[in-house]
C-alpha cells in the first residue's frame, strides 16, 4: 500500500508536530507500507524538491510571495495543490492522508476528486482554535467563525478523518460527522527512543548554580495557554515553606519576555532561571537536573480538547510531575497513580500539590514503575499506528495485516 501524507512542516525543524510524524511514518513503514510525505509552504524555504532527514524523504513545495490575510492562506493552498498533484501523478499513493491544519486538506481533498484517490484528513488541533490560543485572533469573531465553518466542510467532504484524542472526536461528532467515520490514533511515545532520568550532570548543575536546591522546572515552547505565568504566580508561596527552591525554564516563545517581566515583579528574578533553548540532543541533561516536572496548562478550547505529548515523554523517561486538570491531561494521567493533577487556573492549588509531592518523595518510585508500564503497554507508537489498518484496508478494498 502507498500512502502520500501532506503536512504542514517536518523534521528537521523540532516541535511536537514533527515528531508524532515522524514516529507514525517509522511505525507505518514497519508495517511495510510505502510512505510518501509532502510539507506545505509552512516549511519554509528549502534549497532543493526534497530533503532526506533520518531516512525519510520529504518532498518540499515552494513558498509563494507573502500577501495579506486570506490572500496569503489562498496562495498556500495553490502552491500545495499544484506541488501535491504532480507528486500524486508520479507516485500513485493509494491514500491520500492530509494532516491539520485544514489548509493542507483542502488542496488533498481538490487533487483527490480529481484523479480518483481517497483521501483521509487527521486533525491534531482545529486551526481555528490553534489561532485563538496563539493570540492571533479571537473566538467568536468572523475570522474565527469562517475558520471553523471551513474545518466542518471538509470534514463532510473526506473519506474518513482521524484525530489525536476523544476530546477532539468528541467536538468532530457534534458537528454532524457520523461517529464511524472518525477514529482516534492517540498521542504516544516510541518508548526504545526514551531512557530512564538520570543522575544530573555535576558540571552543568554548578554552572547553572542548582547545587544544594530543589527544582521545578518546564521544557518546552512559551505559548500562553502552556500557564507558565501560573508557575510563576505559585512560586512565592512555594519558596516561602521552602528557599531551596528554584524554577527552571528550558526553551522559548512568545512568552519569554512576559515571563521575565513577571519574575522580576515577584521579586524572584534570581531564583528563576531561563536557559534559552538547548540543543535537541542535550535536553535529557536538563531533564536530569529538575526535581518536579509542571505542566500548568490554562483551560481553554485547545487545552481542553487536545492531549498533548509531553506528560507521556515524562512517563517514558519516569519523570515525576504535576499538571492542571484540563481535559487533555485527564485523558493521559492517572492522578495519584502516573502524576498529579491540581485545578487549572489555581495558583494555590498548584502550590498545594507541588508541595504535597515535594514532601512524599517515598512514593516517586511507584510513580515511575506506573507511568512507564502506562506507556509501554498502552501509549506506545505500535498501538496507535494499528488504528490506521481497518480504515484505509476499507478504502482500498482489502484487509490489511
Amino acid at each position: 500500500m502507498r500512502l502520500l501524507h501532506i503536512l504542514d512542516h517536518s523534521i528537521p525543524l523540532h516541535s511536537g508536530y514533527t515528531f508524532r510524524t515522524a514516529a507514525i511514518l517509522c511505525e507505518q513503514r514497519a508495517l511495510g507500507w510505502e510512505t510518501f510525505h509532502l510539507t506545505s509552504p509552512k516549511q519554509g524555504s528549502v534549497a532543493a524538491a526534497y530533503e532526506d532527514v533520518d531516512g525519510l524523504r520529504f518532498y518540499r513545495t515552494r513558498v509563494p510571495p507573502v500577501g495579506p490575510p486570506i490572500l496569503n492562506e489562498l496562495r498556500q493552498i495553490k502552491a500545495t495543490e499544484t506541488r501535491l498533484e504532480q507528486l500524486a501523478r508520479e507516485l500513485r499513493p493509494d491514500i491520500l492522508h492530509a494532516h491539520s491544519p485544514v489548509l493542507n486538506a483542502i488542496p488533498a481533498l481538490r487533487v483527490g476528486k480529481r484523479l480518483g484517490i481517497p483521501v483521509v484528513y487527521e486533525i491534531r488541533a482545529f486551526w481555528e482554535d490553534a489561532a485563538v490560543d496563539h493570540g492571533t485572533t479571537r473566538q467568536n469573531s468572523l475570522r474565527y467563525r469562517l475558520t471553523r465553518a471551513l474545518e466542518t466542510w471538509v470534514l463532510r467532504r473526506v473519506d474518513h478523518a482521524f484525530t489525536i484524542c476523544e476530546g477532539l472526536r468528541k467536538d468532530i461528532v457534534e458537528r454532524g460527522i457520523p461517529a464511524d467515520k472518525v477514529t482516534v490514533i492517540p498521542n504516544a511515545v516510541d518508548i526504545e527512543t526514551f531512557q530512564l532520568s538520570g543522575e544530573p550532570d555535576a558540571a552543568l548543575k554548578s554552572r547553572l548554580a542548582l547545587d544544594g536546591t530543589t527544582v521545578i522546572g518546564f521544557i518546552g515552547s512559551f505559548y500562553a495557554y502552556e500557564g507558565l505565568d501560573l508557575l510563576l504566580d505559585a512560586f512565592p508561596v512555594m519558596l516561602a515553606k521552602r528557599p531551596e527552591l528554584r524554577v527552571l525554564l528550558v526553551g522559548g516563545g512568545p512568552q519569554e519576555a512576559n515571563l521575565k517581566a513577571q519574575a522580576e515583579r515577584l521579586g524572584v528574578t534570581d531564583k528563576v532561571l531561563f536557559t534559552g533553548r538547548v540543543p535537541h540532543s542535550e535536553v535529557s541533561r536538563y531533564y536530569d537536573l529538575i526535581d518536579l516536572l509542571a505542566y500548568p496548562r490554562h483551560s481553554m478550547r485547545l487545552t481542553e480538547l487536545v492531549t498533548p505529548l509531553k506528560p507521556l515523554e515524562a512517563m517514558a523517561q519516569g519523570r515525576i510531575f504535576i499538571a492542571s486538570d484540563v481535559g487533555g491531561h485527564k485523558e493521559l494521567i492517572r492522578d495519584g497513580e502516573t502524576g498529579r493533577l491540581f485545578r487549572a487556573g489555581s495558583a494555590t492549588a498548584l502550590a498545594e500539590v507541588a508541595e504535597e509531592m515535594l514532601a512524599q518523595r517515598d512514593r516517586w518510585p511507584a510513580y515511575r514503575a506506573a507511568g512507564r508500564d502506562f506507556v509501554e503497554k498502552v501509549r506506545n507508537w505500535r498501538n496507535s499506528v494499528a488504528n490506521y489498518k481497518s480504515v484505509y484496508g476499507r478504502l482500498v478494498g482489502k484487509p490489511l495485516g
